[in-house]
């Protein structure tokens, strides 16, 4: 090779001196995505989400990224410093009064006190990283291949190396190797020196992976008897369905029916804001359900999947037919979820009917309280139920 030829070296160095604010900006990451896995439940029904445009940002409270150290009497209490003997990692030192002791620094309601809580700050996180949490943990159940159109999922593999690429994708393992065959054919075996011929790069390409086409059918009660906070649950379930199919599927369909005595097929707008009254004829839904299929979505070429969510309180003579209608349905679907509303420890008259369909197609759940729409999520597209 020639002597002014370019080529590169191999250099260590103690790199410890260098990572500590690396170190502690990873540190913060984790204590952020801890937060949001521990409360995932709560965050995915803040309302400010739910009626967001997508692009907002809420807050969540991190504990203190304080490093570990002694402090004497931080609180300034009187305790007697004695232990038990053999104690070991983890063991609690010493302990503050609890808080039905009076020492006013508990949470909630009660008189002020004077006694230090403990430090943590609000950390800012946006829409995407909620969905990342969530939506790995989900896909459709029971995909089948279908005869005709296809859902396109593009994914990004490294599965290339070149000689020419960004220096932070650089294949060191694959230039070392490179050079080393090279100075070992020209007599010397050795790693360097590396010239520019030598370096590899890996480099990736979008595997395309066609999957059978879909569509949800997404129902909901909007009688008077579905009452504000039951609207909101089903309407939070639809909202995180909707970014989940299209985070994750590029032509997946969703049509959207609301219903109280009588059922229409609406656009996305009113499904997540417009309030109605009257009775409650489920069976008028699951009709409608039955027309689209009929006319748009034959089960040869689409993967079904309708959810139905209501409190359940139908009109008694008209579960019988409901029943029926969701028996049909069902046998031409992939998985029909049905979703109630119910804050009481009994089976409202809808859910007692359906207890006699006894397919494992048909899925039910009960929602009490907002951390149940994380359930319903998971209950509903569980991962690694196997394709058809």
């Amino acid at each position: 090779m020639k002597n002014d030829e370019q080529n590169f070296v191999i250099s260590e160095e103690d790199w410890s001196l260098h990572r500590k604010g690396f170190q502690d900006q990873t540190r913060h990451m984790e204590k952020v995505k801890e937060a949001i896995k521990n409360n995932l439940p709560d965050l995915i029904t803040e309302e400010s989400i739910i009626m967001s445009n997508g692009r907002d940002v809420i807050k969540i409270p991190i504990r203190s990224l304080d490093e570990y150290k002694i402090r004497y009497n931080y609180n300034k209490t009187k305790h007697v410093g004695q232990g038990d003997g053999g104690s070991k990692k983890g063991d609690v030192i010493a302990r503050a009064p609890s808080k039905e002791d009076g020492d006013g620094s508990g949470k909630g309601e009660g008189k002020g006190g004077n006694q230090p809580g403990s430090d943590y700050y609000e950390a800012e996180v946006s829409l995407v990283e909620l969905e990342e949490e969530l939506f790995k943990e989900l896909e459709l159940p029971h995909l089948e291949e279908k005869d005709k159109e296809n859902i396109i999922v593009d994914k990004i593999e490294f599965n290339d190396v070149r000689k020419k690429g960004l220096m932070g994708n650089i294949d060191k393992k694959r230039t070392i190797l490179s050079a080393l065959k090279r100075n070992a054919s020209q007599g010397e075996p050795t790693i360097a020196p590396i010239y520019e011929d030598d370096l590899r790069f890996k480099t990736w390409n979008i595997v395309t992976k066609p999957e059978s086409n879909a569509v949800v059918i997404a129902m909901m009660d909007t009688s008077a008897s579905m009452g504000t906070f039951a609207k909101y649950l089903a309407r939070s379930f639809f909202f995180w369905t909707k970014r989940f199919l299209h985070s994750k599927y590029r032509t997946v369909d969703m049509v959207y029916i609301a219903h109280h005595t009588e059922a229409k097929v609406v656009n996305e707008e009113e499904f997540f804001s417009k309030g109605e009254s009257g009775g409650t004829i489920c069976s008028s839904a699951y009709k409608k359900a039955l027309e689209l299929i009929d006319e748009k979505y034959a089960p040869s070429r689409y993967n079904i999947y309708p959810f139905h969510f209501s409190d359940g309180e139908n009109f008694y003579s008209d579960n019988t037919e409901s029943v029926r209608l969701v028996k049909e349905i069902v046998a031409l679907s992939n998985m029909f979820g049905y979703g109630e509303v119910n804050a009481y420890d009994r089976y409202s008259t809808l859910m007692r009917a359906f207890k006699e369909i006894d397919n494992p197609i048909f899925k039910r759940f009960v929602l009490k309280n907002k951390s149940d729409v994380y359930k319903a999520m998971k209950h509903y597209f569980q991962k690694g139920i196997p394709t058809q």
